[in-house]
């Protein structure tokens, strides 16, 4: 590895390293830090600097708590200190006029970072593709409903990156009329909910493990402040949090959460609380929110946008088969969670005619599979493709062969990215197939260059959905399709 080429921003200039023909460029701050007097404020501008800054670490992650074993070997989540935190991070292979591909990583909106390992984006820029992975605020920082705060001051945050993606790509070879935005999880959630917006900062979206039906009503938003604020002993106002250091506020944040998703109580979170099981999510604000994103997209909303969305064949199980959760889970359970989520009430009883030999457990993971990941992407993808804008499907149905997980939540992350370790202990497993990594991302990259991904674009009348990984890996048209219609 070599010192880089140095590139001009707006702000200043910035040294990377170069190896293998591809630079990178980390830790570049696109906003303030978000502390101090920026504390719970919408993102700013960071000061220009002079001189050269050297760009060859990752710069400092968001606040948040860490996640449990097995996760942490599953995630390998770094936590960076320091307070400037609003960065973001570019790997280009020089040139000009190269599409682009911004990252949004996952985390339920409460962990996760852009200096994840599976995310590093060489081999993206090794194919002709400028890559950029951002942080954004997390927990009580970015989502928090505070009464003296902008609402969803996470997803001020990505647009910042975004606009500054805008800005200023161009000098690292990418062409900011070619911007895909990507991400998976919360960051799926995210994707969704910008392209909803109509910003006209990207022309294409990706969509990975997460859609367009998360979006908390603000009084619901506000029970979830009010009882971290309670166990905090401090006002339930941005006032009151900013007496605390993050720190102190992250245990009750994790225990709140760990609260919602355990049993999804409409009647103590409030139900836009309970049907998504998270604690702390985008906000209906009345400004930058003003209806749920699979709505607005149904309405036309990002017609303009190229969208490539799906989910994993397996999605809960990541939840709960490493944790041992599955075994804990009841009958009993399942239609407690059931109701408070707002289930269609004959969902439960059908899947478990379907599935006569799946334990409780297993039987939750299907369920939770398809509320909460397969049918929002439908939704989502059917009302984009009825308004009028070109959308594709996929599912990723390639099983893992380590803590039973199957074709879980975050499995296809490796495949996207081409970064694959082959680590016995990972959550693919030892040997994973290299064949099903060079298909997926030669996909998003054909998708992000040309708008294309290489199969049939997914309509309502005949819902094509390109399968990768199963024994018969290709296009299937209504893929569950009964069991979607339950939902309806």
């Amino acid at each position: 590895m070599r010192r880089g080429p140095v590139v001009q921003t707006a702000y200043g200039k910035v040294r990377g390293t170069t190896r293998d023909g591809v630079s990178a460029f980390l830790g570049i701050p696109y906003a303030a830090p978000p502390f101090g007097e920026n504390r719970f404020r919408a993102p700013r501008p960071p000061e220009p600097w002079d001189g050269v800054r050297d760009a060859v670490e990752y710069g400092p992650t968001a606040p948040k708590p860490g996640y449990l074993p097995p996760y942490t070997r599953l995630l390998d989540d770094p936590d960076i200190p320091g307070d400037g935190c609003l960065n973001l991070n570019v790997w280009t292979p020089g040139g000009s006029g190269l599409p682009v591909m911004v990252w949004i990583h996952g985390g339920a909106f409460r962990n996760g970072s852009g200096a994840l390992p599976v995310y590093d984006g060489r081999n993206f820029a090794r194919d002709g593709v400028v890559c950029v992975t951002i942080n954004y605020r997390l927990g009580v920082e970015g989502f928090a409903n505070l009464p003296g705060a902008p609402a969803n001051r996470g997803l001020l945050d990505q647009i910042a990156a975004l606009e500054w993606v805008n800005a200023n790509i161009a000098a690292f070879g990418g062409d900011p009329g070619r911007v895909t935005v990507f991400g998976e999880s919360a960051g799926a959630m995210s994707v969704t909910t910008l392209l909803s917006l109509d910003l006209g900062l990207f022309g294409r979206a990706i969509a990975q493990s997460g859609a367009g039906a998360v979006a908390q009503d603000p009084d619901d938003a506000l029970l979830v402040t009010r009882e971290m604020a309670a166990r905090l002993g401090v006002e339930p106002t941005a006032e009151g949090f900013a007496a605390l250091d993050p720190a102190a506020i992250i245990p009750v944040q994790a225990e709140v959460a760990a609260e919602v998703l355990a049993l999804p109580d409409p009647a103590r979170w409030g139900p836009t609380t309970a049907a998504s099981a998270m604690s702390l999510t985008p906000v209906l604000d009345g400004e930058l929110l003003r209806r749920r994103p699979e709505d607005a997209i149904a309405d036309g909303a990002g017609r303009d946008v190229d969208l490539l969305m799906g989910c994993t064949s397996e999605e809960f199980r990541f939840f709960l088969m490493p944790s041992g959760l599955a075994g804990a889970v009841t009958e009993e359970l399942i239609g407690l969670v059931a109701a408070g989520m707002s289930l269609p009430p004959g969902v439960p009883a059908a899947y478990r005619d379907r599935r006569p030999g799946m334990t409780p457990g297993e039987l939750m993971a299907a369920i939770l599979t398809d509320g909460m990941f397969r049918v929002p992407a439908d939704r989502a993808a059917t009302g984009h493709a009825a308004a009028g804008g070109r959308t594709w499907m996929y599912e990723f149905a390639w099983r893992s062969p380590t803590f039973d997980v199957g074709a879980c939540h975050a499995l296809e992350l490796g495949f996207v990215f081409d970064n694959l370790t082959g680590d016995p202990e990972g959550l693919a497993g030892p040997n994973p197939p290299q064949e099903l990594a060079d298909r997926m991302h030669r996909a998003w990259v054909a998708f992000a260059a040309g708008g294309d991904p290489g199969w049939a674009r997914f309509e309502p009348s005949g819902r094509a959905v390109r399968v990768f990984g199963a024994r018969e890996d290709g296009v299937v048209h209504d893929p569950l399709g009964d069991e979607r219609k339950l939902w309806d």
